[in-house]
């Protein structure tokens, strides 16, 4: 059943990221699996902030590899065996369940540090209006069931240990665990029957909070787990700074000088094309899955420059935001079974028009991103609607639009006239 609610939960997510417009995205192969193993695999981009770096890579290793132990406890619960590797393995048995018990004592440590630099230190981009409520609880909730899982497996493990030799008919005997071994002295004075207790429910709970985990996953932005690897073979690969040209405009006026290129209308009750993009239906499937991908982090906002200076803009809030839509029209082709207009959009409903035009097109979000997420290409089809559809810009913005209209450029001085300050 667990496995069959996040499979739905998943299948919903995939369905709302195709709700984005096609973009292909196939060049370049090797650089792009080049960017997975880096940036994904790797984590490249965290190391510019050593510490943090590697305390999120002790609890990414820890999480991986400790699942191997894992899958132990569910052929124990399936074969109605206990330990059922131990005897297969031998000695190297007692080795391996140390190793993953030290992985496990690291990242329990690793995140009761997480928490205090979230709870205590109060970190500045762990604590920025867009994370307040929900966003908050969320991390905190996830770090103290990391917490629970990697302290129930030790607790598992030490009384398990006691009853190897209390109830030796039941419980292989196995050489000390690494870890677990030092805790024995904590739990030395129980009665066999209550550690069979502790230890059978610590196997119960763990296994629970496995399953209970795997469902909330798909809720939490801790999906970036598994996002993180596409998203990074997709991310963009041009130099930064470099932005695509609206080929749409660029069409428009091909079509207003040289008409018979522009391509027949077949269906004259078709919506009209939009400009930029004023819904999430409007952005790439790129665009959506980097939504989904984000882990709230706050390094691109913590280098934006128009938020250093006090400006309402936050790249991290613009993912968000998107996001939250996104899940809202899913929720709504959920119910109605297609989307019925629900007179929201994106723009204005979830991202003002002051936060867009703090943008500066610095590309600094997207450099400071662990894993490539790109908030300007969303900013930008954004503010393009704006000024394309809305002619919705700043005063001088449109003094600017106006003289390159009429000059071809962006000064209010005629072509005839733009080299009259030569003669004196």
């Amino acid at each position: 059943m667990a496995v069959y609610l996040f499979y739905k939960k998943v299948s919903q997510i995939s369905r709302n990221i195709n709700l984005g417009k096609d973009e292909l995205i196939n060049d370049h192969k090797s650089d792009r699996w080049r960017n997975v193993l880096l940036l994904a695999l790797g984590q490249k981009k965290m190391f510019k902030k050593p510490l943090p770096a590697l305390l999120h890579i002790v609890v990414y290793v820890g999480f991986i590899i400790i699942n191997i132990e894992i899958l132990e406890i569910f052929v124990d619960g399936i074969s109605g065996q206990h330990r059922i590797f131990a005897p297969l393995l031998g000695s190297l048995y007692a080795y391996l369940v140390g190793f993953f018990e030290v992985l496990a004592a690291m990242v329990l440590l690793a995140c009761v540090v997480f928490l205090i630099r979230r709870n205590v230190l109060r970190l500045k981009r762990f604590n920025m209006p867009e994370l307040n409520g929900w966003p908050r609880n969320d991390a905190n909730l996830i770090l103290t069931t990391e917490i629970v899982l990697m302290s129930l497996f030790l607790i598992m493990n030490t009384a398990d240990l006691l009853l190897q030799s209390q109830m030796p008919e039941h419980y292989h005997h196995t050489d000390p665990f690494w870890i677990s071994n030092m805790l024995t002295p904590i739990f030395s004075g129980m009665s066999a029957t209550s550690l069979m207790v502790l230890e059978r429910g610590c196997w119960w709970l763990h296994i629970l909070g496995v399953f209970a985990f795997l469902n909330y996953l798909p809720y939490s932005k801790h999906l970036h787990v598994i996002l993180a690897f596409p998203n990074a073979y997709y991310a963009k690969l041009q130099a930064q700074g470099q932005m695509k040209n609206m080929q749409d405009i660029q069409n428009e006026v091909l079509y207003m000088m040289e008409p018979d290129k522009a391509p027949p209308v077949t269906d004259a009750s078709a919506e009209p094309h939009r400009f930029g993009a004023k819904d999430v239906a409007d952005l790439s499937w790129k665009n959506l899955m980097d939504a989904y991908a984000c882990t709230e982090c706050g390094r691109c906002t913590s280098v934006c420059p128009a938020n250093l200076t006090g400006k309402k803009l936050s790249p991290r809030k613009i993912m968000m935001d998107t996001r939250d839509r996104l899940e809202e029209v899913g929720e709504n082709i959920n119910i109605n079974k297609h989307f019925v207009d629900d007179g929201k959009s994106l723009l204005h409903d979830y991202i003002s028009i002051e936060e867009l035009r703090a943008c500066t097109s610095c590309q600094g979000c997207v450099e400071a991103c662990p894993v490539s997420i790109d908030p300007l290409a969303i900013i930008l089809q954004l503010r393009r609607n704006l000024i394309m559809e809305e002619s919705n810009a700043p005063q001088e913005w449109n003094l600017m639009f106006g003289n390159i209209e009429n000059n071809m450029a962006p000064w209010k001085f005629s072509p005839d006239d733009r080299d009259a300050w030569v003669k004196d």
